[in-house]
């Protein structure tokens, strides 16, 4: 059932919510419970949230993931960028992550 790698539910270059990593069918099914999709890919599927519900919405889908498979004993890392901030708190702003191409040391603009 579980396996020694961790599913990774991240925010992907192009902002949205996808999941890496080695899943199975009963994990399929908590991840589309959650609201992430499932589309054929070249190499297996690819699993995402729907694009552009907002920030607020993807983190809570995502952390809700996270939690309902933790729950059910499979490693999950959850990317830092979508964990639910405390109650009374605004949503942190995006991540400045810098270009693949981009000297160290320097930030791309959003």
């Amino acid at each position: 059932m579980n396996t020694a790698e961790p599913i990774r539910i991240l925010r992907g270059p192009g902002g949205e919510v996808e999941v890496e990593g080695a899943y199975d069918e009963f994990a399929g099914l908590i991840l589309a419970r959650a609201g992430f999709m499932t589309f054929p890919a070249l190499r297996g599927q690819w699993v995402r949230l729907p694009f552009d519900l907002g920030r607020d919405w993807e983190n809570r889908h995502a952390s809700w993931a996270a939690e309902m498979l933790n729950a059910a004993r499979y490693p999950v890392h959850l990317d830092p960028d979508l964990r639910i901030p405390p109650p009374g708190q605004p949503t942190p702003p995006p991540a400045i992550r810098p270009a693949p191409d981009a000297p160290k040391g320097h930030r791309t603009r959003r």
